[in-house]
Parts: structure tokens; sequence; C-alpha cells
């Protein structure tokens, strides 16, 4: 009996523990200079953190040196996140990889919440830095924005 109350006593006492629930982000642009997703898992709490990042850059303006037009990006390409209940924002950022120049991009997404059903609209910035063309003071560097569409659950 003793054992039964014991088990019982631990059912309870689990279940009255927070729930711990998780999620997914996503979000996309599709335009004339880009097309990207972005994907990551979410767990709920404070900032739900986000783990499992990936996403995939393409740049279509042919002025970006080919090396930096496609991009993958995962969790350590993240310096920034920022997600409540009424803003987005996210920070890529990846440089190119090899000994060659300096180059690199970085994708800036902030939007708000547009309903109740977890989806948000807002804007990208993508920036790309290239100093392979050692004849421009600086380098070469190219801005884009547009819309994005994400969805969070």
């Amino acid at each position: 009996m003793r054992l039964q109350l014991f088990l019982g006593g631990l059912f309870f006492a689990g279940a009255a523990l927070p729930a711990s629930a998780s999620g997914g982000l996503e979000c996309t642009a599709n335009d004339k200079s880009v097309n990207f997703s972005v994907y990551a898992s979410l767990t709920s709490g404070m900032g739900n953190p986000a783990y499992d990042l990936a996403g995939k850059l393409e740049i279509r303006d042919k002025a970006v040196a080919q090396d930096l037009r496609t991009m993958t990006f995962g969790g350590a390409d993240r310096p920034q996140y920022w997600l409540d209940s009424k803003d987005l924002r996210l920070i890529l950022y990846k440089e190119r990889e090899g000994n060659g120049p300096f180059g690199s991009v970085t994708l800036e997404l902030r939007a708000r919440r547009a309903s109740d059903e977890g989806k948000f609209r807002g804007t990208y910035k993508l920036s790309t830095e290239d100093m392979t063309d050692s004849n421009v003071e600086g380098g070469n560097a190219t801005t884009f924005s547009g819309n994005i569409s994400c969805f969070v659950e």
C-alpha cells in the first residue's frame, strides 16, 4: 500500500510541473533580388530559445561574387535573435570560407505579429561585403531589402 501511495504521489507531483512545449519558426522571402528560407526549432520559455537553426540563401544579383551568392546558415551563424509576443528579430552572419580575401553576408530579419495564428510580417535587409577587388577602396558592398513572411508556433 505504501508503494502505491508513493508512486501515486510521484505521478501527481510530476503532473504539477510546468509543461515544456516546443514549436518552430519559419521565415521566407522570394523576390527579384533574393530567395531565402530560415527554419528553427523553438522551446517555450523566456525569449523562446531557438535551436536547430538552418537557412538557405540565394542572391540573384550577378554583381555579388559567385561564392557569396549561395549560402547556408546554421546555429553558429546567428549572432542575434529575439522573439516575444509581438516582435521577431534575427540576424544571420557568415564570412567567406577559405583563405581568400574577406567577404561576408549579413541577413537581418525584422517582423511583427500579424495575427493570432502565429503569422509575422516584416522586412529583410541583406548586406554583402567583398574585398576581392583590391582596386575598390573599402571593397564592394551591396545591400538589398524586401518583405518577409514568417510563421511561429
